[in-house]
């Protein structure tokens, strides 16, 4: 059965909503579950001010989501770039998941990195002016 841990944020999730205009955004689905992850990050100072996810999908993941939020506020991106797997597995309290739950506890850590890579691209790209 599921841990409480992953029943309280799934039946209370924290951090839940949408950023409109958030520097770190991205979004991705596992279509073995039809899980759907949404991440959106405000940076200040080079640190995360505030997180929000939105989406839907099993209690894994979506617990999985709420509990990722937590773990960035006040993080630099090089912290949260060095967050992984057994980080996530750790907070959920359940170290060995099902190859198929694995990549609902997971997605929410995959969307964030996709999204904080695309930002620090976004953040180095050469002047257009040039």
């Amino acid at each position: 059965m599921y841990k409480e841990i992953i029943l309280d944020h799934y039946k209370n999730p924290r951090n839940k909503g949408v950023f409109p205009d958030a520097e770190v955004s991205a979004e991705d689905y596992n279509p073995v579950c039809g899980d759907r992850i949404r991440i959106d990050i405000i940076i200040a100072d080079d640190k995360v001010s505030d997180v929000k996810f939105d989406g839907e999908g099993c209690a894994i993941s979506q617990a999985s989501a709420s509990i990722l939020t937590e773990m960035l506020i006040d993080k630099s991106i090089d912290e949260i770039l060095k967050l992984d797997k057994d980080d996530i597995l750790e907070a959920l309290g359940t170290p060995v998941l099902g190859p198929a739950r694995i990549k609902c506890a997971l997605l929410s850590l995959k969307v964030m990195k996709l999204g904080t890579y695309s930002y620090i691209g976004k953040a180095v790209q050469p002047d257009s002016a040039d």
